[in-house]
């Protein structure tokens, strides 16, 4: 026998079965790959139009389309479709398509010749993805095709008169009765973005309408002016002037667009952007008619009814409101395009469109956002860094990551809220500048440094928050980076200044995206030794009970020991009880039930600082420990939150944190922490002396969280009435339809039990308890509204009689002290800062507001009712701009 190694080489042994088990594999392996057929293939070069060189590319992707066979006109339509609403930039290339395809082919005999071009077959095809988008109303998906309509009316494919009847039609909409102002932003964006496109040959025909929508647009924009003092990016107490210095509303920017081009008979508009179909010749109208675009009536927006009601037969229906939009100005005319121009105005519509497609690709986006001067004017931009010069000089040569970095952030700072979440943004230009740090670098740090000089001239509070929110993220990402020395001669500025004030979030935003001693020393020495820009303790919990002199640390032990060996709840509790009579019995405690529950709460937090999750374990495993310290009286609730707020002083966003934990549990309401929040702090430096009651970016995140809470349960709450209601109609209906039979035998979910045809929404059980806590839930939102409201009115309009008078709120709204404002101490700051909080809290809870503004406006400003203080009239004149009552 041999002991020879086998030759696995040889027929049928090993190393011939592996080879043709891999054959075998690779063979199946490629049967199963996916292989696109022709129309898949066409669908996609047409997509990808303008990779290399889109004007060299069109004639030969015409080509292609006319020679794929079998010819499929809806692919085709879906192709440009798709890239139209999903490359706005590509858009005159794409007219520039159709316009080919529109000519009739070399060689066509009489009987093709009469019948429809291929550019008609496909613009046909076309219309109904566009009827299609308008009756979904996705306005995004709407105006990018007016834009590629508009661009064929300036190709001669689709007629004047059709293309005006189209604009007027949504200058119409502005004439609706009661429109929302979403609906009529939109409708009027569609209308003035095409006429800055089609006007040059629309003012040529007789049959043009121009003026007629410049007017339409021009009323409907007079009609809301109070709204757009509200969410103005500077603000600004002691004037009604919409217009400002560093800041355009989209609005009123296309409407100056739209007057110069109208007064200049649109000579300016060619310049403006790409018009690659002016390169073919002309179309004969006598052998190729334009194509007449139908006619279209906008739908009506979609308002659910719920058919609910509060107790005072308000309708408890929210919907969301929308609000004109201001952009931010960062940089002069000069290095980026002026909005005020045609071409400034289409450059950041399309940019701004293009950050909205590829929210769910940023590094797309980055990509595509830097290419883009690809897809503009010649001469538009500055070439790149070692790109050879352009052949003309166009006057423009903007800077391009200015360009895109200031809008990025005009769209982020966007009030009451930005149109994406503040991290898309704040990813995206991380993105930005990984790919081209060289020139993104320095335009973002240009940035910061106008933000920050804004934040001394007026910048919004929620902005100026989002500043420090960006900004510490950013540092983040390129290792905490920055020159903190430019800073240095700020520190002389009053604590409360907002220079002061970025300065301090920024680094305790840092801090909690890194640690404490990391952040510390990229500091340089003043920052450090100053504990008003830095803390000089890390962040972490303040157990005033650890140290053994305190009286009660015996106290506390005892309490701690039961809780780290897991005792039950009742054990606790009954101990607690016992340590309460020790404390009485010794009559030296005027406050003890204050005191227990200070210890105790202390104590529970104390096992839970190790984790989020040691946190939630701990109030899990002890919420009927909870429970019996709150009780239901207000004092206990608030003693509660000033004992966490206490514990976790030094780690602010704990406190944050815990609240919210305690209102999920339902130990506080949200009506108490919006109490507490409003009696127990007062500005950035927790004041609770007999200063000024004020509030500062820490106290709104507390009291944003309990409003948030309160409207969240309500719309939990109307969901479940409403599947309930449903579920009710659904099994009568069953019923009458059987004609009164056993429905036994029906289907139903196993929780739901039929009805008889007599039964009521009052006779379900289910559906009456979640009726119950609907109204239950609804008082409570009213409540925390309103409590809200009288918080305000507390800090900014004091009655005479309250113990913490504010002479500050009617001498800061006025021009007289805001140009004296370097005079400024901590208290006027704070106290220009809680107006910035209140007039967010109206705007951000505007459509809330609206609902109930006869039963808040009743109680909350219940203490100035009748007064004529100037800071009185102030905080019901935003109040409303806000419920929509002021004009």
């Amino acid at each position: 026998m041999s002991y020879d190694r086998p030759h696995y080489d040889r027929p049928h042994r090993g190393g011939g079965n592996r080879r043709r088990y891999k054959d075998d594999y690779d063979a199946h392996d490629r049967r199963r790959e996916s292989f696109e057929s022709p129309e898949q293939i066409l669908k996609n070069t047409i997509i990808k139009l303008g990779e290399v060189d889109p004007t060299q590319e069109l004639p030969r992707l015409a080509k292609q389309i006319r020679e794929q066979v079998p010819l499929s006109v809806p692919v085709i339509s879906e192709g440009i479709r798709i890239a139209v609403t999903e490359q706005p930039y590509k858009i005159p290339y794409y007219a520039a398509l159709l316009r080919l395809l529109h000519d009739p082919t070399e060689g066509e005999n009489a009987e093709s010749s009469t019948s429809s071009s291929l550019g008609k077959q496909v613009l046909e095809d076309f219309w109904k993805g566009f009827q299609g988008y308008l009756d979904k109303l996705a306005w995004r998906d709407v105006r990018q095709c007016i834009h590629f309509f508009a661009h064929l009316t300036v190709a001669q494919v689709i007629s004047i008169e059709s293309m005006s009847a189209l604009l007027q039609s949504f200058a119409a909409v502005l004439d609706e009765f009661g429109v929302s102002y979403g609906r009529g932003r939109n409708a009027a964006l569609c209308a003035i973005e095409g006429l800055i496109i089609s006007g040059a040959v629309m003012a040529k025909s007789s049959s043009s309408n121009t003026t007629e929508i410049i007017k339409t647009v021009q009323n409907y924009n007079d009609s809301i002016y109070s709204p757009k003092l509200l969410v103005q990016p500077a603000m600004s107490l002691f004037t009604e002037s919409r217009s400002l210095e560093n800041a355009d509303e989209v609005i009123d920017t296309g409407l100056f667009v739209l007057k110069a081009l109208d007064s200049s008979e649109f000579l300016e508009a060619s310049e403006s952007f790409p018009q690659p179909y002016l390169d073919f010749p002309d179309l004969d109208p006598t052998e190729s008619a334009p194509f007449e675009l139908p006619a279209i009536l906008v739908p009506p927006e979609v308002i659910e009814l719920d058919g609910l009601a509060t107790d005072a037969g308000e309708d408890a229906q929210v919907k969301k409101e929308d609000w004109p939009q201001y952009f931010f100005h960062l940089f002069d005319n000069e290095t980026t395009p002026d909005p005020a121009t045609p071409a400034g105005f289409l450059i950041r519509s399309q940019i701004l469109d293009t950050i909205d497609v590829f929210e769910v690709n940023r590094k797309e986006c980055a990509r595509l956002l830097l290419e883009y001067p690809k897809w503009c004017v010649p001469g538009t931009f500055k070439p790149k860094p070692g790109a050879p010069e352009p052949e003309f000089e166009s006057g423009k040569n903007w800077q391009l990551e200015s360009t895109v970095i200031e809008t990025v952030l005009g769209s982020l700072y966007l009030l009451p809220e930005s149109t994406h979440k503040t991290v898309y943004h704040i990813a995206l230009i991380t993105e930005l500048c990984k790919l081209s740090p060289s020139t993104v670098g320095p335009a973002v740090g240009k940035s910061i440094r106008r933000l920050y000089i804004a934040l001394g001239e007026g910048l919004d509070v929620e902005n100026a928050r989002r500043f420090a929110e960006w900004f510490a993220v950013h540092m983040s990402n390129f290792g905490f980076q920055w020159v903190w020395k430019e800073w240095l001669p700020d520190l002389e500025l009053s604590e409360q200044h907002p220079k002061r004030t970025f300065i301090r979030r920024a680094l305790e935003f840092e801090i909690r995206l890194s640690y404490h001693d990391r952040v510390l020393k990229t500091l340089p020495e003043p920052m450090q030794n100053d504990t008003t820009v830095i803390s000089d303790q890390t962040p972490g919990p303040a157990f005033e009970y650890e140290d053994p002199t305190h009286p009660h640390y015996d106290t506390a032990q005892s309490i701690l020991s039961l809780l780290r060996g897991r005792s039950k709840a009742d054990e606790v509790l009954s101990h607690i009880e016992s340590l309460k009579t020790t404390l009485e019995s010794s009559g030296t405690h005027m406050h003890v039930d204050n005191t227990i529950r200070s210890i105790s709460i202390h104590c529970l937090l104390s096992i839970g600082s190790r984790s989020f999750s040691h946190l939630l374990n701990a109030i899990e495993r002890y919420l009927p420990l909870l429970r019996g310290l709150a009780g239901t009286d207000t004092e206990s609730k608030q003693d509660i939150l000033s004992a966490v707020a206490s514990f976790w002083r030094l780690n602010r966003q704990m406190v944050n944190i815990v609240f919210d934990k305690l209102m999920q549990y339902q130990i506080v309401d949200p009506t108490d922490v919006v109490g507490w929040t409003f009696e127990n702090v007062g500005g950035d430096a927790h004041l609770s002396g007999m200063r000024p009651m004020s509030l500062s970016a820490f106290e709104w995140d507390l009291l944003r969280g309990a409003l948030d809470k309160a409207n969240g349960r309500v719309m939990v709450a109307r969901r479940k009435v409403a599947a309930l209601r449903k579920e009710h109609d659904d099994s009568v209906a069953r019923v009458k339809a059987s004609g009164g039979a056993d429905v036994g035998s029906i289907e139903m979910d196993a929780d739901v039990k039929p009805f008889k045809q007599d039964d009521s929404a009052s006779e379900n059980p289910q559906l009456t308890v979640a009726l119950k806590a609907f109204a239950s839930l609804t008082r409570e939102q009213k409540g925390a509204l309103a409590r809200t409201i009288e918080g305000f009115v507390s800090c900014l309009a004091p009655s005479p009689s309250a113990g913490r008078q504010n002479p500050h709120a009617e001498t800061v709204i006025t021009e007289q002290a805001w140009e004296t404002r370097v005079t400024w101490t901590a208290d006027e700051w704070n106290t220009w800062e809680t107006w910035g909080w209140y007039r967010h809290f109206c705007r951000t809870y505007s459509p809330y507001l609206r609902n109930y503004q006869e039963t808040l406006g009743t109680v909350g400003f219940a203490k100035i009712e009748g007064s004529t203080s100037p800071a009185a009239k102030l905080m019901k004149k935003t109040w409303g701009m806000a419920t929509g009552q002021e004009s």
